[in-house]
């Protein structure tokens, strides 16, 4: 049987940190924490717990994640952010793989609750993460805010686990604005300095058909008011994102 590390980034995680602890310590050996000076009580919280507790000046989404898999003890790593918790079914899918992993890594579902709701349609469901692997063939990529696991190695293997991550990612409307605000400054900065481009048909199209893919292909509006308010946010997200990268290129000229 493998032996798996639980890793997690945390900043200011207080409100769901203890449900993301509970749900790793049924299944892995070991649980890490790397916390960016956290001045709520998450700190305290994990004490309670048998973790390895970490405090890192925030490098990044992307870095940060991969120093925090670089302090594992184990190769193979379960990685959630501290929003995030097992479902019941993936504890158990993930118990059965410790005693026979044959991929390199492993996908499952991610479950976002939105103002109190649990999402079941949109581009948020099912929100597909590879969170389970082996560190020695993958790491964290991506265009920061959004970080993904890469496999290092196109012949790499991955397998896909029965039951969903948990994640509580907003409890108001006003939080979410201000997310997307944060994100879409990120993303822009990110993409003006790989060089990548806003040409004007991305900021009409690329929003019109990301309300299109969400509230209709993906039957948002199976999911209510929230489902139409997340199709919406989905849009302007886009809209942001490339008007900022247009600005910056303006600026910067």
């Amino acid at each position: 049987m493998i032996k798996l590390s639980g890793v997690i980034i945390t900043f200011n995680e207080e409100r769901k940190i203890e449900e993301c602890l509970q749900s790793l310590s049924n299944v892995v050996d070991e649980i890490v924490v790397v916390d960016s000076f956290s001045t709520d009580n998450t700190k305290a919280i994990c004490e309670k717990f048998n973790v390895r507790f970490i405090e890192q000046k925030f490098l990044g989404y992307i870095e940060q994640k991969n120093f925090a898999i670089a302090q594992a003890k184990h190769d193979y790593i379960v990685s959630l952010d501290g929003d995030e918790a097992l479902s019941d079914k993936l504890q158990q899918s993930i118990l059965d793989v410790k005693s026979n992993w044959k991929y390199d890594g492993y996908y499952s579902n991610r479950l976002n609750c939105f103002c109190g709701q649990w999402i079941k349609y949109t581009t948020w469901y099912p929100d597909k993460k590879l969170r389970v692997f082996d560190r020695r063939k993958a790491k964290w990529s991506g265009i920061n805010p959004h970080d993904r696991i890469a496999l290092t190695d196109k012949n790499n293997k991955t397998g896909f686990l029965k039951g969903d991550i948990l994640h509580w990612n907003y409890d108001t409307y006003s939080e979410y604005n201000k997310k997307v605000e944060l994100f879409t400054s990120i993303s822009a900065e990110a993409y003006y300095k790989l060089g990548k481009k806003a040409p004007l048909y991305k900021v009409l199209f690329n929003p019109t058909w990301a309300f299109f893919q969400s509230y209709f292909l993906k039957l948002g509006f199976l999911d209510g008011f929230n489902g139409f308010f997340i199709s919406v946010q989905t849009a302007n997200t886009r809209f942001l994102k490339y008007s900022k990268l247009r600005n910056l290129y303006k600026q910067n000229r």
